[in-house]
């Protein structure tokens, strides 16, 4: 089982949602629950699993591990494999999956397809993450917009139409620039093993292109391809507008999925390919990418301010806090990169948390606005305390992990440029702002709207949703070192061999100049 645990885990909710779709008739009561049942059980039994890998991880080998290679159709290759940059995100995929499935056991409407969708979408994440092919990659991380897709367009709010259309086609179209570039990039190397193509040095030499010099060359354009892609995933400013209508429209736990998992892949594929495949590409492209960073990070802390909806306001948050993560990364030293993966981790366990404390009183009183709440901690003291652990930590609070992710990653950025750490930095101050602001008007105060007067606090399924989130969160805050030593040697290899990357090319262009 060692050699295929990766295809074991990637592919058992697949199988699930396959018995679901054969062997379960009918939308009575009992089809309902066994919808729900199968779903629960298989991504536990995905999660329970997936801790072997954990477990029989070695940090130390910065290489890929659990590696598994299949011949496959056309000539292509069904290569998996993780390493310590991405064993984690497998991870956390594998450990919100089960929580999203427990939020999700109010859904009356279409039980076996919802669930279906949400089996069929973990295998896809899963996919992305374990991918060791740019074909097989490719195909994952297109495929799981179709589950996503349908999840905010079938079981989403009044504009689910308009805001699944454009979820679809925003990251699509990014995709199919970065398709280009696979093509471009296979006829180059003639292999589409990742492997093999972070070790392939692809051309950087300048040219003109329609009277425009393009330095860096071929490697500048593929990493804008690619960047094209990654950033509307992310997803960064100013292609991020597609992000609020999806989350205000999709499911609870879709905003729980796409805040927790689904952007994480544009910050993992500039891990896995923009800053190893392209070095000099992301050197030229670097001021660029902070100073959008930068504004992303004031931007939309200042919009969030501006919101009347709880999850649009959230939705803000979580573009203003991938900010700091596609600064880390481009910081391209150890504690940026470093923050950037605590960033993208710790976001997962916070920001699905605080779409969970949304769904929470929207169950209760369907409606998200913020001014038909207040005085919330009156009737439900028990949800006011997990909203405040979870807006702290949101914010940055020293002790939780928002604070570890937040802080390593303006040191990163610091050694890099005062001048982008300095307004990145007023982004902590930004964020107290609107996610206090939120607090103060839905949770305290006195309770005088009629319609919250009989309103209940959290019952035992929905706090035993929040106990491993809120453990999660304390666990990283405290004991940084659980993430920054499973990452650390993966993330200085990286950097070790970008930096090299870019002294040969540097010598290599000397040496062209001095040959003219």
């Amino acid at each position: 089982m060692e050699s295929h645990l990766l295809s074991f885990v990637t592919f058992i909710p697949l199988v699930a949602a396959a018995i679901l779709a054969i062997f379960l008739r009918g939308e009575d009561a009992a089809a309902q629950s066994v919808a729900k049942w199968v779903a629960l059980i298989a991504t536990s039994a995905t999660f329970l699993i997936s801790l072997f890998i954990l477990f029989d991880f070695d940090p130390n080998n910065t290489g890929f591990q659990f590696v598994e290679t299949h011949a496959w159709i056309f000539g292509l290759q069904y290569k998996m494999g993780v390493d310590g940059i991405s064993v984690l995100f497998v991870m956390l995929t594998t450990f919100m999956m089960p929580l999203t499935i427990a939020a999700s056991w109010h859904v009356e409407n279409r039980v076996k397809e919802y669930m279906i969708a949400f089996l069929m979408l973990e295998t896809l994440m899963l996919g992305v993450f374990m991918a060791l092919d740019l074909v097989l990659f490719y195909l994952f991380f297109e495929a799981g917009l179709i589950p996503m897709f349908l999840i905010i367009g079938i079981w989403g709010g009044k504009e689910r139409i308009y805001a699944s259309f454009k979820f679809f086609l925003y990251t699509f179209l990014g995709s199919v620039l970065m398709l280009i570039a696979m093509v471009a990039m296979y006829f180059d190397a003639q292999t589409t093993d990742i492997v093999k193509l972070m070790g392939h040095e692809f051309d950087s030499e300048s040219f003109s292109l329609l009277g425009i010099q393009i330095i860096g060359g071929m490697q500048t354009m593929m990493f804008v391809a690619f960047f094209a892609s990654f950033a509307v995933k992310m997803p960064m400013w100013p292609v991020h507008t597609w992000l609020p209508d999806a989350h205000v429209q999709a499911p609870t736990a879709g905003s729980v999925v796409l805040a927790a998992i689904l952007l994480k892949m544009g910050g993992y594929g500039f891990l896995r390919f923009s800053l190893p495949m392209f070095p000099v590409g992301a050197d030229v492209m670097t001021p660029l990418v902070l100073w959008m960073s930068a504004i992303a990070i004031v931007y939309t802390s200042l919009v969030a301010l501006a919101q009347a909806d709880m999850k649009k306001l959230i939705a803000y948050s979580s573009v203003a806090h991938m900010g700091y993560v596609t600064m880390g990364i481009f910081a391209a030293n150890q504690q940026g990169i470093d923050g950037a993966i605590f960033q993208m981790l710790s976001h997962g366990f916070i920001s699905g948390a605080l779409f969970l404390c949304v769904g929470v009183i929207y169950d209760r009183m369907h409606t998200r606005e913020i001014d038909a709440y207040g005085g919330l901690v009156n009737r439900m003291p028990a949800y006011a305390l997990i909203f405040l652990f979870f807006t702290m930590a949101n914010v940055g609070l020293p002790g939780t992990s928002g604070f570890i992710g937040e802080f390593l990653t303006l040191m990163g950025i610091f050694q890099v440029n005062t001048w982008v750490a300095l307004v990145a930095a007023s982004g902590v101050i930004l964020s107290a702002a609107y996610a206090l602001w939120l607090y103060r008007r839905v949770v305290m105060g006195d309770l005088i709207k009629e319609s919250l007067k009989s309103i209940t606090d959290m019952g035992k399924r929905e706090r035993s949703i929040f106990a491993p989130l809120v453990v999660m969160t304390l666990l990283l805050g405290v004991y940084p070192s659980l993430i920054t030593d499973i990452i650390g040697p993966s993330v200085e290899a990286l950097i070790t061999n970008y930096d090299t990357a870019l002294e040969a090319a540097g010598a290599a262009n000397q040496v062209a100049e001095a040959s003219h």
